[in-house]
């Protein structure tokens, strides 16, 4: 394989206060890369530890230390990472996320013959604070035009994460980087457009990690935001569909109020839980399940619903087993 044949990919690492925590590996994960043509760009977004030591601990002239004299928000560092790549390929690498030594290289390999391409995704690892693997989430979508990517994705069966997905830099630098209404989806969005744009390549095999944390949202105000990306996010997908715009809209906001009713259930606060809830469900128009589950699920109501659907499912059971001809008993 010649020079020309290895382009450069720019691995970004945006931090704020992890040099005595999950930095280290990081960093650690984009060096180890067996790509042999990359550069690591860490945007220190004014920390008040010792990344400044730690980066330099590292000796690697592949790397590129930034530090910002005040703090200009997590989105702008992204975007900071975004500007300053010179690689044709661009990777944002949370500063608590991991990527498999041979990542890159899979991710590059995978072009084969092709130039460009919007982007290239591979399968996701869930680990816990302490690295280890809770989930493996393989990548299923290859092969499926954009409607099916979007439905994959509400069935599961694909995950959308920044540590798991190269971008086109160029393109990437064309939509203005990553941004969104809320700059909650703006990773969601980027890839999407990009997606559109250009097409992507699918690798199926899980090659990066990403790390959950303990979640904690203390107050509605910031699942009404979470609503506001949401629907923004809908709107693009039925924009940049071709075809099944109107079950793309209906499966996509099934799947998008759950995914907020979740976040309300998180709330500590049960007055604050009550609110976020009815957000949802005025935002959505649609009630996946009745907010009264979700913030008082051990009351008499939430288990009348409870025991209504169990009893509608063995209805449906039953009915197909007579359906089928199956013996009732006596």
């Amino acid at each position: 394989m010649t020079p020309a044949d290895r382009p450069l990919v720019t691995i970004g690492i945006p931090t704020y206060n992890r040099a005595d925590g999950y930095l280290r590996q990081a960093l650690k994960s984009a060096l180890d890369q067996t790509w042999p043509n990359i550069e690591v760009i860490v945007a220190d977004n004014c920390s008040s530890d010792r990344t400044d030591e730690l980066v330099a601990g590292f000796g690697d002239p592949r790397i590129r230390y930034f530090k910002h004299s005040e703090n200009i928000g997590a989105n702008n560092n992204f975007n900071f990472c975004v500007d300053h790549a010179r690689g044709k390929y661009f990777l944002l690498l949370h500063d608590d996320d991991l990527i498999d030594e041979d990542f890159i290289e899979t991710c590059m390999k995978s072009l084969g013959r092709k130039t460009d391409v919007g982007i290239i995704r591979t399968g996701t690892r869930i680990i816990d604070q302490d690295g280890n693997a809770k989930k493996e989430i393989r990548n299923n979508a290859g092969g499926l035009p954009i409607e099916d990517f979007f439905r994959e994705w509400f069935k599961g069966q694909t995950a959308l994460y920044l540590c798991s997905t190269l971008f086109n830099s160029e393109y990437l630098n064309k939509i203005g980087g990553f941004k969104s209404k809320k700059n909650l989806f703006q990773d969601v969005v980027a890839e999407f457009l990009l997606a559109a744009k250009l097409g992507r390549i699918d690798v199926p095999e899980v090659k990066a990690s990403y790390r959950k944390h303990d979640e904690t949202i203390t107050y509605a105000a910031k699942v009404e935001d979470w609503c506001e990306d949401s629907l923004m996010l809908l709107d693009l997908m039925c924009e940049l569909a071709l075809t099944d715009k109107e079950l793309i809209r209906a499966e996509g906001s099934r799947y998008l109020s759950k995914t907020n009713y979740r976040r309300a259930s998180l709330i500590k606060s049960t007055g604050e839980r009550l609110v976020a809830c009815c957000k949802v469900y005025k935002m959505f128009n649609f009630a996946a399940i009745p907010p009264v589950y979700l913030v008082f699920p051990s009351n008499p109501l939430s288990r009348y619903f409870r025991l209504k659907k169990q009893r509608k499912k063995n209805l449906n059971i039953r009915n197909q087993v007579e359906w089928q001809g199956e013996p009732k008993g006596d």
